[in-house]
């Protein structure tokens, strides 16, 4: 089958999540991606938990159906293997702090020199300027530097870590995607390449966007898990039932509130909006925690309010609406073993049909044919 990306080659030198996440999905579109690894032990994900067969399965499913070469770019000679690759590379993706690339000669400058046309696009924490270009980071720092960890921490006492990596595949591996996308576009009609510089910290102000017309715009003040979307509200949030499980009430509009209200006969007293919020929202947890989640969520389903039970990851794979919708038939090998690979949101008709499995690659297993001798590795 013809693919959107089948005629695209991309130079993966990311490691972790919001590169080999990005370089990825251009994979299930048809690119050829060609991971550059550090010889021996590979990148470090190679090395997280679970492994099966001594595989990391992180690596495995977020590296299926790439090539990896292994090459120890500080070694004397190695960039200089490297250039026929660089040449005809339409995409580099990199994740180094900024000026490490152009260390080691392989910076946007000295490549575009070689490749004019090359898309070439560097994800870091806070971006390529500006004071904190070279702070180290991860995901949480991230999210708390944009200000949107403060909107819903948890209590002081006892703070919650932040459920998703917000900034990690929010701010980094999705405007990756979309701006290389948008670069390829671009060089469709000027044959120009570009530097993209994606910084993870600034992708993650758009999953706040109420937060920024309220807090930033408005200047009005937003206690930690009291606003709207936040907590603040019967309507929105989530309750234990008796049986340890949560509710989760989404029910924002009116019609959608009094239909759960109906299920849960809260008194019309404790309806109104403009009533004491905590009062609504405790009686409304006495009556929830009166019943398991079992009694109450065919109730919730049939009054079709916004409302449903909080799932583990294994209970959501096999919800039967996931299963219609095919969002787990891909599949791919780890050794002997095969695996659901992961859900990414590519329409189907553009990635290769399910059948076809692609495993993640041995660390160096396309040295030879790519022209680097297996002694690289």
């Amino acid at each position: 089958m013809t693919q959107p990306l089948d005629d695209v080659l991309v130079l993966d030198f990311s490691t972790l999540l919001p590169g080999p996440m990005a370089t990825l999905m251009l994979a299930e579109a048809g690119a050829e991606v060609i991971k550059l690894e550090r010889p021996v032990t590979g990148e470090d994900m190679r090395l997280t938990f679970p492994q099966i067969e001594g595989r990391s399965l992180g690596y495995a499913v977020l590296n299926r159906g790439k090539k990896s070469l292994a090459l120890d770019l500080k070694a004397e000679g190695a960039v200089e293997s490297l250039l026929p690759l660089i040449k005809k590379a339409d995409v580099i993706v990199e994740q180094f702090r900024p000026g490490v690339m152009e260390r080691l000669g392989l910076g946007f400058e000295a490549v575009k020199a070689l490749n004019p046309g090359v898309i070439y696009c560097s994800i870091t924490g806070y971006g390529q300027t500006g004071p904190k270009r070279s702070a180290a980071g991860h995901d949480m720092n991230y999210v708390g530097d944009a200000g949107i960890l403060s909107l819903s921490s948890g209590p002081v006492e006892q703070p919650v870590n932040p459920f998703a990596l917000v900034a990690d595949i929010g701010g980094g591996t999705y405007p990756a995607v979309v701006n290389i996308l948008l670069a390829l576009r671009h060089r469709d009609k000027t044959g120009q390449g570009a530097h993209l510089d994606i910084a993870m910290a600034e992708g993650a102000f758009a999953f706040a966007y109420w937060a920024h017309a309220k807090g930033v715009v408005a200047k009005e003040p937003i206690e930690n898990g009291g606003d709207r979307l936040t907590g603040g509200t019967a309507r929105y949030r989530m309750y234990p039932a008796a049986d340890g499980r949560q509710v989760i009430v989404g029910a924002i509009e009116e019609k959608f509130w009094q239909a759960f209200c109906n299920v849960i006969e809260l008194p019309e007293s404790l309806r109104d909006d403009d009533n004491d919020q905590s009062s609504t929202m405790a009686e409304v947890e006495r009556r929830i925690a009166a019943q398991s989640s079992d009694h109450w969520e065919p109730l919730l389903v049939a009054a079709d309010c916004c409302c449903s039970i909080v799932k583990t990851p294994l209970e959501a794979a096999q919800d039967p609406h996931f299963n219609a919708r095919g969002v787990f038939d891909w599949t791919l090998s780890v050794g002997e073993t095969q695996i659901e690979a992961l859900p990414l949101p590519i329409a189907p008709m553009f990635r290769a049909a399910p059948s076809k499995q692609a495993a993640a690659p041995d660390l160096g297993e396309h040295n030879v044919a790519l022209g680097l001798d297996k002694s690289a590795k």
